[in-house]
């Protein structure tokens, strides 16, 4: 039953490409993700489970990522059939079937337990999106898409090198070689220190240029800023959280190798570097969707931040994944529906907000609150307990660095975004071309909503899967 999660977007995908019909291609994404999401539903609330000799595993990690990718696909994918309505004129075939593709691949580097496998996941899932940041074929999203690439390819070569590291460091210590997550975990304490310090800093590397974290981050301003809006939404929601369990995987290893206080230094030091990175850059931004990117790198930089202090911070770090991923999705959104209305994404044309497109720019104000930390939205909740988490660890310096960081950011994304939405409404030539539709207000609508939802109310099961899936970064698996 768990090969589903990644049969039916396959098979989803396979159809997409073989349907004629434009008009009716893009439903196929919010069935596929109504149906990976039932089946997410039945199977997760059931604990680990393994397949394929165990190559495939649902355990608390995987649980708690794979329910949120679902989650998140499902929101974007009811966005589709609305923004490609207005795109008919543009084959929609590579784009929909890609998104599939991405679903399908995103699903499986959660769900594997081979090394290998799981990098060739990872791999997959940047050759799948890079056609969807193509989508609008002009000649700054082309360059996009080839930094995205290249830049990419770097980081999983890297990734490749600290993986053949790893595996070495068990020959270096005069046991057998091997692949699978279990085992390097239950034989961790055999693993050569020497070999695993320069395996954990390729690993780190490799799939922190995936996360987006500084200064690694460079593809992440014209990627997003040249994708669509869902497309956006997938890439700082949905593939960075992919690559952060892929850090967690590893760091889960230098843990119990005794190894964790190297890991611990080198990821508070990539997170608050990667959140001064962003807190310099977002105030001097005038494209909406590049700030975006920049506001990814920051939250990267949070996730990996509190994963190294532990604890506390740890499971904050965790629970923001989802907190992060939502808003964001909304916020990426939203900024679709402002691109469309104005024709474009520079701040310096984008005026009156409010009053030209009054429910998607409410919505992005809201969110902007949201995901800079205000109380009573999720990101609150989480970003709060990393932070306290820090001052419970001894860690005050960098506890008091990450609140100056907080403060920086909110300054600057609300300096850039609320200069938008004040004001009044340009009269200019095509200013009619779009307004807001029920189709592409929803999805936004449901994003703000959860976010809300979060903020004041963590269910249990969510909470219950949070704290499983911090013990099981402490934990040894057992025979």
């Amino acid at each position: 039953m768990m090969l589903l999660l990644i049969i039916l977007p396959l098979a989803g995908a396979a159809i997409a490409f073989a349907i004629p019909s434009n008009r009716y291609r893009p439903w196929l994404l919010p069935l596929t993700a109504i149906a990976h999401l039932s089946v997410c539903a039945w199977l997760l609330p059931q604990g680990s489970q393994w397949t394929l000799d165990r190559w495939l595993a649902i355990d608390p990690l995987s649980r708690l990522f794979v329910g949120f990718i679902s989650l998140l696909f499902l929101i974007c994918s009811l966005y589709a059939p609305g923004y490609l309505r207005l795109r008919a004129h543009r084959d929609n075939r590579v784009l929909c079937g890609c998104l599939l593709l991405v679903l399908a691949m995103m699903s499986l580097v959660t769900l594997s337990h081979h090394l290998g496998l799981m990098w060739i996941a990872m791999e997959a899932t940047t050759m799948a999106t890079a056609p969807c940041v193509y989508f609008n074929r002009t000649p700054r999203s082309l360059e996009a898409t080839w930094k995205y690439l290249v830049i990419g390819s770097v980081g999983i070569a890297l990734a490749l090198l600290g993986s053949f590291f790893l595996a070495y460091s068990m020959l270096e210590a005069g046991s057998q070689s091997t692949l699978m997550f279990d085992d390097l975990v239950r034989h961790s304490h055999k693993l050569s220190l020497p070999w695993l310090h320069a395996a954990f800093v390729l690993l780190l590397v490799g799939y922190g240029t995936k996360m987006g974290l500084a200064p690694m981050h460079t593809w992440k301003p014209d990627a997003y800023g040249e994708a669509p809006g869902m497309v956006g939404a997938l890439l700082a929601g949905g593939l960075t959280s992919c690559a952060f369990l892929c850090v967690l995987r590893f760091y889960h290893v230098a843990q119990i190798a005794q190894d964790g206080e190297y890991a611990r230094r080198l990821l508070i030091f990539m997170g608050l570097l990667s959140m001064g990175t962003a807190a310099v850059f977002m105030s001097k931004q005038r494209d909406i969707k590049r700030l975006l990117a920049y506001s990814s790198v920051e939250h990267m930089g949070m996730l990996v931040f509190g994963i190294g202090i532990g604890g506390t911070a740890a499971a904050g770090s965790l629970l923001h994944v989802i907190h992060n991923g939502l808003c964001k999705a909304g916020l990426f959104l939203a900024a679709g529906n402002i691109h469309r209305a104005y024709g474009s994404k520079s701040t310096d044309q984008i005026q009156g907000l409010l009053r030209r497109l009054p429910v998607s720019g409410w919505m992005m104000v809201i969110l902007f609150f949201a995901i800079t930390g205000s109380p009573l939205f999720g990101p609150f909740v989480s970003e709060y307990q990393i932070l306290s988490g820090a001052f419970a660890r001894g860690e005050t310096a960098c506890g008091i660095g990450f609140l100056v960081l907080l403060l920086i950011v909110f300054l600057g994304m609300g300096s850039t975004l609320l200069g938008c939405a004040m004001g009044p409404s340009p009269e200019t030539e095509g200013s009619d071309r779009y307004h807001d539709s029920p189709a592409m207000v929803f999805p936004i609508a449901l994003s703000l909503l959860l976010t809300f939802l979060l903020g004041v109310y963590t269910p249990t099961f969510l909470t219950e899967w949070v704290s499983s899936a911090t013990a099981f970064l402490q934990s040894v698996p057992t025979d």
